[in-house]
């Protein structure tokens, strides 16, 4: 078995297509800011985005909250410089939890944003 593609439920298929094709810079492979699913090229695994699956009205979360216990996901995107990545979606008015920072205990170097959804997504490289 292996992962294929995450799909991500969202209140606003539009708001996050636009942030995942215009601000992230992810490939689209299927659909557009018009249709109700859309999926991206993210390397071997692939993101989806599709409308909630129930009429309730979804909890909004702050593009800006900090992390909380009632985080159930995290995307986590690879890229040789997170320094220079977030540099270039700062530049995109992208606001951040967290700006570059170290983990020594892990060996990496991250940086924390979230999606129009409130997805909590993490620059990851290395040291």
């Amino acid at each position: 078995m292996k992962i294929a593609h995450i799909r991500l439920f969202v209140p606003n298929v539009k708001e996050c297509f636009l942030f995942y094709r215009d601000l992230m810079g992810l490939e689209v492979l299927h659909g557009n800011e018009d249709t109700p699913y859309a999926e991206f090229q993210t390397g071997d695994i692939h993101l989806a985005l599709e409308p909630l699956l129930v009429s309730e009205p979804s909890e909004s979360v702050s593009r800006t909250q900090p992390f909380s216990a009632n985080e159930r996901l995290a995307i986590i995107v690879s890229v040789d410089d997170v320094d220079v990545v977030f540099e270039q979606l700062r530049s995109k008015d992208i606001a951040f939890i967290k700006e570059p920072h170290d983990t020594p205990e892990w060996g990496h170097r991250v940086a924390y944003l979230r999606d129009p959804a409130g997805n909590l997504i993490e620059l990851n490289g290395g040291i």
